[in-house]
């Protein structure tokens, strides 16, 4: 049963509306997403700089405030600040899982390989050993070189891989474990010191 009367909560204080969220009061739930969603928003903006993103993140912000209402502490905080504060978190860790989308694998080889004045050819031979797996990964096939050089290099997950590469998880799984396998017999590779 809510507490808080929905004709009431609009002019509640942020205090208590926050403690009426810690007890899952409805109006005043709405009551204070009505009050913030656009600061939330607004925020969220300015560090995404994007529409859609930053809707996403207001929307998770004001979620995890919800969540979280039963642990707010006005002796730390305002509620303005810790609400910004889980907002600028969400953004903040939206933005790091954006970067850390991995680059095409052909592009790592590309600039691997370009970054020595030795030619390739001439580094496998010397045993040069990042040469000597660039030339073992150039081998395998193109799908197969993908889901290593993400699984690997990257540390993305099989099933992240299905999802970069828009393939079932099954496939991403035995494109991976394909690839390693010839990694493992490639006699260029013997050569590499474990």
């Amino acid at each position: 049963m809510n507490q808080i009367d929905d004709s009431a909560a609009p002019s509640l204080s942020d205090e208590a509306l926050v403690a009426g969220m810690a007890e899952r009061s409805d109006a005043a739930t709405v009551a204070f997403v009505r009050r913030y969603q656009r600061r939330v928003y607004g925020l969220a903006r300015v560090i995404v700089n994007d529409p859609g993103t930053a809707e996403e993140i207001a929307q998770e912000a004001l979620v995890k405030a919800w969540r979280h209402a039963s642990t707010f502490d006005s002796r730390r905080a305002t509620v303005e600040r810790w609400v910004l504060t889980i907002t600028r978190n969400v953004a903040i860790d939206t933005l790091r899982r954006r970067r850390a989308t991995p680059r095409d694998p052909t592009e790592f080889l590309d600039l691997a390989a370009a970054s020595s004045d030795t030619p390739f050819e001439e580094r496998v031979e010397h045993g040069d050993t990042r040469a000597t797996i660039q030339a073992a990964l150039l081998k395998l096939p193109e799908e197969q070189r993908r889901a290593v050089v993400l699984a690997t290099l990257h540390g993305r997950t099989a099933a992240e891989i299905a999802d970069v590469e828009g393939i079932p998880l099954g496939t991403s799984k035995t494109r991976i474990r394909n690839g390693l396998m010839k990694l493992r017999a490639d006699p260029l590779l013997e050569r590499i010191p474990r």
